[in-house]
């Protein structure tokens, strides 16, 4: 509203894992992040990895909810492009302005298989080749700018599949809106060369969990900058109506969710940095309440495993709420009794 008010046509985009982080929309499988973007005037928006956590069906079901578009032309159902493959505004001056989507192939083991059944992502040349027919196609249809919204990051460990790897093969991007990685726009510079390019295309990112509003300008004569401010810092007036629907759910979550029913009395560590290259007090926690749970139900359990990167924050020291726990462990996971030999269980060490 406020860029508006001077005078800029304003698209409103997101890249990707929309509907998935604390219970005030993981509670509602992504309802409630729709609702808030709908009242909020989104108009665009691709996926990321997340958006699978719930199922296709009820992403499907959300789309229909969803006031604006959602765009993935790497993302297929039975072979056909799943959602839409790209969408074109149109300015007031009647310059046009294409965005098209990819979300990470990571997805297809990041997501629980029995939540993707007959859902495919395009990777590496097939995924290079379908952003290349989307920019061409764009073109066609006499596109000014093009934009993708790509969830795929800079993440080393994404090498092959990223950002930075697709730009070096695709042209006729003007800007790259990216994900994944969470990478702030700082990162994304270090990432090239201090450029904030890869070609000619502009690639920007915003960090994570909304700590700041990414900008693309482009301004009358072309020149396209990227600038990122923090949500922290913002001194507009938050309107009103979409304030009061996100009090609303957040007292609805503290009722269900707010309860205390313990406490701790040191800090339990849940930094991704920390639960994915080693051991923290609260990966040990996490295990030893899975050998509890195991023991109760008379099951000879030797070690208990779980997955670090399903460990989603920490919990200060202090009580103690479900809305906590549900914060640190979203994915709803079922406790599974197993049987593996040492080898096996060595391999899975080992690779992980």
């Amino acid at each position: 509203d406020a860029y508006e008010a001077r005078g800029a046509y304003v698209l409103l985009m997101d890249a990707g894992d929309f509907i998935q982080g604390d219970p005030t929309v993981s509670t509602s499988e992504g309802a409630t992040a729709v609702e808030l973007m709908n009242l909020a005037g989104y108009d665009v928006a691709s996926m990321g990895n997340h958006e699978f956590d719930y199922g296709y069906q009820n992403l499907k079901d959300l789309e229909a909810d969803a006031d604006f578009t959602i765009v993935d032309a790497n993302v297929l159902y039975n072979g056909q492009v799943a959602f839409e493959d790209n969408v074109v505004f149109t300015a007031p001056d009647g310059t046009k302005i294409g965005v098209f989507g990819l979300d990470t192939p990571e997805t297809a083991t990041k997501a629980h298989p029995a939540k993707i059944q007959g859902v495919t992502f395009l990777a590496g040349d097939k995924m290079f080749d379908c952003a290349q027919d989307q920019v061409d196609a764009l073109e066609a249809e006499g596109c000014e700018y093009i934009i993708c919204l790509g969830h795929l990051g800079i993440d080393a460990e994404s090498t092959g599949n990223r950002s930075i790897d697709l730009l070096e093969k695709v042209t006729g991007i003007d800007v790259f809106i990216d994900g994944h990685s969470h990478s702030t726009l700082e990162e994304i510079k270090e990432a090239t060369n201090g450029t904030g390019k890869v070609g000619d295309t502009v690639l920007t990112s915003t960090g994570t969990k909304l700590a700041n509003v990414g900008m693309v300008d482009i301004s009358p004569d072309g020149t396209i900058s990227t600038s990122s401010l923090a949500t922290s810092e913002l001194t507009v007036t938050p309107d009103a109506k979409v304030a009061a629907r996100a009090e609303e759910i957040q007292k609805e979550i503290d009722a269900d969710y707010g309860t205390v029913f313990a406490k701790t009395e040191v800090a339990l560590d849940g930094e991704k940095a920390n639960v994915r290259t080693g051991e923290t007090n609260l990966g040990d926690l996490i295990a030893d309440a899975m050998l509890w749970q195991a023991g109760l139900l008379d099951e000879g359990v030797d070690a208990a495993v779980t997955n670090g990167g399903g460990i989603r924050a920490s919990i200060a020291a202090g009580d103690i709420t479900k809305k906590d726990i549900n914060t640190v462990l979203p994915f709803g996971n079922t406790l599974y009794v197993v049987k593996v030999t040492g080898a096996e269980l060595l391999e899975a060490l080992e690779a992980s």
